[in-house]
């Protein structure tokens, strides 16, 4: 029985032995399809700026008070 061949994600580029870099950067830029890019140009939905924000202030308040926790009381001359 014919196993079949696993379809990749990555295309594997194939490059001749002892090939410059130069080379095999040509052989990329040939083989980069117009699909290859479309799977890093898709829209993701986002968050609202405010909301990121909120919660990066939150986490910094949280982290900062276990800090102050955590270190020693400081000493008075």
């Amino acid at each position: 029985m014919a196993r079949k061949k696993k379809k990749d994600d990555i295309p594997r580029l194939v490059v001749p032995k002892n090939a410059t870099l130069r080379q095999i950067y040509a052989i990329a830029k040939k083989e980069f399809t117009a699909a290859d890019l479309q799977k890093y140009t898709v829209d993701e939905p986002m968050e609202p700026f405010d909301k990121v924000v909120a919660e990066m202030k939150r986490i910094h308040l949280e982290e900062s008070r276990k800090a102050e926790k955590r270190a020693p009381p400081k000493r008075r001359k």
